[in-house]
């Protein structure tokens, strides 16, 4: 378990934070971003700059644009760490995105509790 002051960290920044180094770090332009994902170059920016938040889709394709994993955008939290070597299908990622959409809207305990039982079924599905 994650303590509180963990929980409530927003992951918005870092991403925008993350996109903007592997971006730069490639030579690419947010114009060169737009001109693989669609996506327009305004939005490009407030992501970069913290002011929206990307759904998973959002971020498989920025993910793809620059030539990465979708894991490596996560590459400092430890579950991001263990996934990594893992290659999301696009159902899965659609998936994934419901779920955060349907769970954000949740309080804290039926938060643990929804992923208490997803990791159930994972562990059942695996063994």
């Amino acid at each position: 378990m994650t303590s509180g002051s963990e929980a409530s960290l927003p992951i918005s920044i870092n991403i925008g934070t993350t996109i903007r180094g592997y971006r730069l770090q490639k030579g690419m332009s947010q114009g060169d971003i737009e001109k693989r994902t669609g996506l327009l170059r305004c939005y490009l920016s407030r992501v970069e700059n913290g002011h929206t938040v990307p759904s998973l889709e959002t971020l498989q394709k920025i993910a793809r644009a620059l030539d990465l994993q979708l894991s490596e955008f996560f590459a400092e939290e430890v579950i991001a760490k263990e996934m990594s070597s893992l290659n999301l299908s696009e159902e899965e990622i659609r998936f994934l995105t419901q779920v955060q959409r349907y769970s954000a809207h949740l309080n804290e305990s039926d938060r643990r509790l929804l992923l208490a039982m997803v990791r159930k079924f994972a562990q059942t599905t695996l063994t």
